[in-house]
């Protein structure tokens, strides 16, 4: 790679540092911007590792502050979305589906910003109905397109958790994700020495990513952590629908 290539991949993965560091969000920017690059397919190859590799940071920060109710709510659906999505990898267009996320993603984000305050919406329990349903579209969608974000944020977000335990519980779920997405990846010849090497190169990156990200949610006062992750879902959303309309 270039260096301008490299450039891309320093910025893409200190954003992924800074989702797990507790901004889960701004990940998502990561694979569009290293595809200025590169495919957006081989970008979001090379990045998982970086991802997986942020996920230990993560862990280490957050791993006091974790629900694990929520957690026992989501994860058995996303492990059948994930391997719904390795089944299905060869059929479906990663663009309309990150499209069709975007609408759900955008709606919700209206939604709660319509609100007099989103800081005062009501709190809902922990279900493992809609646990089961959106944890299935998160693990779909972040096998097929790296977007299972927004899924993941509409069923945890009306949940109102503390903001260490939602960063806790949000980097904890993905590191669980992204490690089962290695196996249907490696299968699929999307992992090589190459993309390792490059997350080995970026550990430093992704470190200071996940340092910086960890400061901010600590000093960030709740209600202003929730309407940043709000609008961020917002941008993010219409960032999706953007691609799949082009």
């Amino acid at each position: 790679m270039d260096w301008q290539v490299w450039t891309l991949l320093a910025v893409a993965s200190a954003l992924v540092g800074l989702a797990k560091g507790g901004l889960s969000m701004i990940g998502m920017l990561s694979v569009p911007i290293l595809s200025l690059g590169m495919s957006p397919v081989q970008a979001a190859a090379v990045l998982l590792p970086v991802y997986v590799v942020s996920d230990v940071f993560g862990l280490i920060a957050y791993r006091r502050h974790v629900d694990r109710r929520v957690l026992a709510c989501l994860l058995p659906g996303s492990v059948v979305g994930i391997a719904l999505g390795w089944a299905t990898a060869s059929l479906v267009n990663d663009q309309v589906v990150g499209g069709l996320v975007g609408v759900i993603g955008a709606a919700f984000a209206v939604f709660n910003l319509a609100r007099p305050d989103p800081g005062d919406a009501p709190r809902r329990p922990a279900g493992w109905g809609r646990g089961t349903l959106w944890g299935l579209v998160a693990g779909y969608t972040s096998f097929v397109s790296h977007s299972g974000a927004p899924p993941y944020q509409i069923y945890v977000q009306p949940l109102r958790l503390g903001k260490e335990t939602y960063a806790g519980t949000v980097t904890v779920y993905f590191a669980v994700v992204n490690a089962v997405k290695l196996i249907p990846y490696a299968a699929l010849g999307q992992l090589n020495t190459a993309t390792l090497g490059h997350a080995a190169a970026m550990i430093p990156v992704a470190a200071s990513g996940v340092a910086a990200g960890v400061w901010l949610v600590r000093r960030l006062p709740e209600r202003a952590f929730y309407l940043f992750i709000t609008w961020a879902l917002l941008a993010v959303s219409v960032k999706l629908i953007w691609d799949a309309l082009r």
